[in-house]
């Protein structure tokens, strides 16, 4: 006997393929895995080299800029880039106007992987294999998604 009688249809709104929470969970997953190869041969986590890619961009930023910008807490923050200024990739230090606040700054070998790294988003893209324009459409999608749920 079935816990469903025979004459009740499943809820459409509970099915999984009509959940946008599945495809972008899964996408997610597959691309975090797509990057793994990639930054390997960096010596990068994903979060790491999402990092990177604001500290390139600013050369510095505090400790909560980053979190805001990477939706990230410090508690998760701190050890990540704690393992990035052991490798003497960073600088961390006080900011001498705030002293709760702490800086990350680009050292020279930081700074010098990004030359590197130039191959990733290439090499992604690649993998896509979807024209530019549909590519820009579907990431100011996602942004807008992002802003919203945020």
């Amino acid at each position: 006997m079935s816990n469903t009688p025979a004459d009740i249809s499943p809820n459409p709104l509970l099915q999984l393929e009509n959940q946008l929470c599945f495809p972008l969970y899964a996408l997610s997953r597959m691309m975090t895995k797509a990057y793994q190869p990639l930054l390997q041969e960096l010596d990068l986590t994903y979060p790491q080299y999402l990092v990177f890619l604001l500290l390139w961009e600013h050369q510095e930023l505090t400790v909560k800029e980053l979190g805001e910008k990477l939706l990230l807490d410090s508690g998760t923050l701190t050890p990540l880039l704690k393992r990035l200024e052991q490798k003497q990739w960073i600088s961390r230090r006080r900011d001498p106007r705030d002293e709760r606040s702490v800086i990350i700054g680009l050292l020279p070998a930081g700074q010098k992987l990004q030359q590197r790294a130039c191959q990733v988003p290439e090499q992604i893209f690649a993998k896509l294999n979807m024209p530019q324009s549909e590519f820009e459409t579907l990431r100011q999608q996602l942004t807008t998604l992002l802003t919203q749920l945020g």
